[in-house]
């Protein structure tokens, strides 16, 4: 299966970030991808009082990305977008995936929400605006089984094992992990991910400044269950292709069966 992580730097304009976005599903499609992964808050990364309404999954986020996924006759992983939540001051976080056809294949809401306070630094706390999920999800994507996850769910190893012992060979991250922490964490985690549970780990991150005082770090990657980065973007937006050689994860499999071996 070829795959394509598209980075981006969404912004405050909604209707170009979507354009942006689209554009790099052509060259996804282009290239031959099977599968496109966008990143988390794809449409929208800016300030609160200008953001847009949030949308139950059948609204217009879905209807862009399905059409996106139907025109192109791809599979399409659509970031993350503010699905309308359970009360007026929360929102969800929620991964979206659609199929060739268009039709919607899964919906994932973040778990873990990212609540930091560093003195001097920064101070985010998601879970005042945004509600956590409470399941996990994994969806068939042709030879692939799909575990999803969004961003700082990548810090909580029990998830990804979860997906796992239920069968996912591909973890998917989209992301809009900070710098200042993205320099040292991202890539260890994302391969810790892709070792420990014997899959692929598809990550697609913004990239750059965004407003309020934001900046994200990029380097969307792709990196195989023996822990190699196969592929990884350059800090630039763009698409970065890599094959998936479920040959490849099966050998990993049988000859270092740490997942059979488990015993917690």
């Amino acid at each position: 299966m070829r795959v394509a992580v598209c980075q981006l730097n969404a912004r405050d304009d909604r209707a170009e970030n979507l354009r942006v976005a689209r554009s790099l599903l052509q060259r996804a499609a282009d290239g031959g991808a099977d599968l496109a992964v966008l990143p988390e808050y794809v449409d929208y990364l800016g300030r609160a009082r200008s953001a847009p309404k949030p949308e139950p999954v059948d609204g217009e986020f879905a209807a862009f990305f399905a059409d996106a996924a139907r025109e192109l006759g791809m599979w399409v992983h659509a970031g993350s977008f503010h699905e309308t939540g359970p009360d007026a001051e929360h929102t969800y976080n929620t991964t979206l995936v659609f199929d060739r056809s268009g039709a919607l294949a899964a919906a994932y809401r973040k778990i873990h929400l990212y609540d930091v306070e560093i003195p001097g630094r920064v101070s985010y706390q998601e879970s005042a605006t945004v509600a956590p999920g409470d399941s996990t999800e994994i969806v068939d994507v042709e030879r692939v089984r799909l575990g999803l996850s969004i961003c700082y769910d990548l810090r909580f190893p029990e998830l990804y094992r979860r997906l796992a012992i239920e069968g996912a060979n591909v973890l998917v991250v989209p992301a809009a992990f900070m710098l200042h922490t993205g320099r040292d964490h991202w890539e260890v985690l994302l391969r810790a991910r892709a070792i420990e549970n014997q899959c692929y780990v598809l990550a697609a991150g913004q990239i750059g400044n965004h407003d309020p005082d934001r900046t994200c770090f990029g380097r969307s990657m792709v990196v195989d269950p023996w822990g190699t980065v196969v592929a990884q973007a350059p800090d630039v937006v763009g698409v970065t292709f890599a094959e998936l050689d479920l040959a490849r994860l099966d050998e990993i499999r049988e000859t270092l069966p740490s997942l059979a071996n488990r015993q917690l």
